[in-house]
């Protein structure tokens, strides 16, 4: 393109103050002619209007989907920059058929998923859901050590459940602790695993041997209640489970059972349901921590999907490839 480029944004109204700090936002006006409307929907005449005079269209959470419609409307349309981490709600595999480029901001929206492990991983080592409840229950001084000889990080086992984006970059974090670290996953290479940091081992032989297991796996046919009940009677008794990653991983059926029976640990910050009923175990069991869905990306760290859009956008400026393009086959393993 050696033109300006002339673009728009598909997203919730409330998103762009959010997503795009003042610093972005400039430079995104500077890189191409943005238009000061936010598209909500692509069937008003204004929308119609914008569409058809547009390169790029930025979308994200609350935008439409751009189906084969929206690109008979978007003759010039080449580009799709998606803010959040997986552009399959919102783009529509014709998009790719028609040879438009589509990229996500699922490298930048993996990294709090990854912090948010590595805490979760070396709060588990100090066994602080049992001694939290524990320490307000009785009030009174206590020797942690004494009561859970094995406490502390020192060379613990951690299995890695996917080597999706979140999963390597808790990998990467891990890298710096004194961990003994397993990986599962399918289509990942032995070398390439050794290379990350780990061991490649089966399913059930990293759910034996881990003393925490934290779950990054996409979201597919294959991985529906890919930790039944069978493979979680694999974990050991007093080992931990971590899930951010998409509820339908795990039979929460079977997970609530163990956890009531008291037998393993859990940091849930996602469940089935999306809020489990008031009156589930979940939120009062001493062995288990339960979040609102705290792991993405909230509040401050929105700018960084914003950022990695402008990003994309000054390399489409300026004539270089884009850095996280994204094909149908990955949106199925992105994670």
């Amino acid at each position: 393109m050696t033109r300006r480029l002339r673009a728009a944004l598909a997203m919730g109204r409330d998103m762009p103050d959010k997503l795009f700090s003042h610093a972005d936002r400039a430079r995104m006006e500077r890189l191409c002619n943005l238009t000061s409307i936010v598209l909500t929907d692509f069937c008003s005449a204004e929308a119609i209007r914008v569409l058809g005079d547009i390169d790029v269209l930025i979308t994200g959470c609350g935008a439409p989907v751009v189906d084969e419609h929206v690109l008979d409307r978007a003759p010039s349309l080449r580009v799709i920059l998606d803010v959040t981490d997986c552009a399959k709600s919102r783009v529509d595999r014709v998009c790719w058929e028609r040879g438009l480029t589509v990229t996500t901001a699922a490298d930048a929206n993996a990294r709090p998923v990854a912090e948010y492990t590595l805490a979760s991983i070396l709060l588990a080592g100090k066994n602080v859901p049992a001694l939290r409840h524990r320490y307000a229950t009785e009030r009174r001084a206590l020797d942690p050590a004494a009561d859970h000889p094995d406490i502390g990080n020192a060379g613990r086992s951690v299995g890695i459940v996917g080597a999706s984006r979140v999963g390597r970059r808790v990998l990467d974090l891990l890298r710096w602790h004194d961990l003994t670290v397993f990986v599962y996953d399918p289509s990942l290479d032995p070398a390439v695993a050794t290379a990350l940091g780990a061991h490649a081992v089966t399913l059930e032989d990293l759910l034996v041997r881990s003393s925490v297991v934290s779950v990054h796996a996409p979201e597919v046919a294959q991985t529906d209640h890919l930790l039944d009940r069978r493979r979680l009677g694999l974990l050991g008794n007093g080992s931990t489970l971590i899930h951010t990653a998409r509820p339908a991983l795990v039979d929460f059926a079977a997970l609530t059972d163990e956890l009531v029976s008291g037998r393993i640990n859990a940091f849930l910050d996602v469940t089935e349901p999306d809020v489990p009923p008031a009156g589930s175990p979940l939120y009062e069991l001493p062995n288990v921590v339960l979040t609102p869905h705290l792991s993405g990306p909230l509040g401050n760290e929105l700018t960084r999907l914003g950022g990695s859009v402008v990003d994309e956008l000054q390399r489409l400026a300026q004539g270089r490839p884009l850095r996280c393009a994204v094909s149908p086959a990955d949106l199925d393993h992105i994670a």
